[in-house]
């Protein structure tokens, strides 16, 4: 009930209720994962509405809402409403759907919906900074990730498509104890590495190319997120060159990452190392992302980024330099930002790996 309580001290004091319908939050506020339920949060109390397919499991896990079974939802939350007399009700701004407003609108329509972004700020700001359980989480699936990692390395050689690699790669997360993956893993191989979220394909590995992996686990709800570069055969001086370029980039921001620094400062940490020696076209996308329930959440390190990092943030640190027609390299870690430093989730080495 934590949450709840901060929650309602950073909304604004004429909202007296939240309704929350979205699944990633309101298994955050609950700890329950399931895809349909209704979060009804008032000042004093919180309810779980929830219907008959999930019922048995939240009254057994669910220790801090009083959880309801689903009958007539509408009916249900306008009870509620009259219980603990609400009027003004902050809803998901950037999750609930004009069909769905319209739905709570007409049906409970002597309440009034507070339909700013606030409610989604507030949230979205209350998830940028992780407890010591998200944390715990999120580093339990890192440790799934990279087990799978050095797994595939025994894997890929000459002949390999880069679809053989994903599946093997994927099936080696969820054999290692992954719920999930933490999206489509990108595996991509010579000429294909030069698109940074390309589509594996049936191209075969060939002597001589990088093969790209981006990939990550999901344990309990939370994601985790790296990103290998590889070769196989004999690379070139250019792509030697290329490589410690991204790793030099990479390892200065983890290096800056710390407490107190903006997200745009810590993308140009990365990003002047790859200018500097005039690969900057070549690095298009932002350094970093949050990471939580999502995959990607705030804060964002880019290079219009404000954002002030915290301690026990989490951010992705991916530079990466992308040559069309010729090969790209990006390396990526997941860091917890702390007060004068950060701790790098992957352990996994960063030296260049030649199968």
């Amino acid at each position: 009930m934590y949450r709840i309580e901060e929650m309602f001290n950073k909304l604004p004091y004429e909202v007296d209720c939240a309704l929350i319908t979205s699944d990633k939050n309101r298994q955050y506020f609950t700890g329950l994962k399931s895809s349909a339920g209704t979060l009804l949060c008032f000042r004093e109390k919180s309810y779980l509405i929830i219907d008959f397919r999930y019922i048995e499991k939240a009254k057994a896990t669910v220790k801090s809402y009083e959880v309801i079974e689903q009958d007539s939802i509408f009916k249900q939350i306008e009870n509620l409403i009259k219980k603990h007399g609400a009027k003004r009700i902050a809803v998901e701004a950037d999750k609930m759907t004009i069909s769905e407003l319209n739905s709570y609108s007409t049906k409970l329509s002597e309440c009034e919906f507070d339909t700013s972004d606030s409610l989604s700020k507030v949230i979205s700001r209350m998830r940028m900074v992780k407890d010591k359980h998200e944390i715990e989480k999120i580093s339990q699936a890192q440790e799934i990730a990279e087990k799978a990692f050095e797994h595939i390395l025994d894997f890929i050689k000459v002949g390999r498509t880069e679809r053989e690699i994903e599946l093997e790669l994927n099936w080696a997360m969820l054999k290692n104890g992954a719920e999930a993956i933490s999206f489509d893993s990108i595996v991509l191989s010579g000429k294909n590495t030069s698109m940074p979220h390309g589509v594996p394909s049936n191209k075969r590995v060939e002597s001589g190319d990088f093969v790209l992996m981006d990939f990550g686990a999901v344990i309990d709800g939370y994601h985790s997120d790296m990103t290998r570069t590889v070769c196989v055969g004999k690379p070139t001086a250019e792509m030697i060159n290329v490589y410690s370029i991204v790793l030099s980039a990479q390892e200065n921001a983890i290096k800056s990452a710390r407490a107190g620094i903006r997200g745009k400062d810590l993308d140009r940490s990365a990003r002047k190392i790859i200018e500097d020696v005039g690969y900057g076209s070549a690095f298009g996308h932002s350094l970093g992302h949050g990471v939580g329930l999502d995959i990607h959440e705030m804060p964002t390190a880019s290079q219009m980024s404000e954002t002030i990092l915290e301690k026990n943030m989490l951010v992705t640190i991916e530079p990466g330099i992308y040559l069309p027609e010729k090969f790209g390299v990006r390396i990526e870690d997941l860091v917890v930002i702390k007060e004068d430093f950060c701790i790098n989730l992957n352990k996994t080495s960063k030296k260049m790996i030649c199968i």
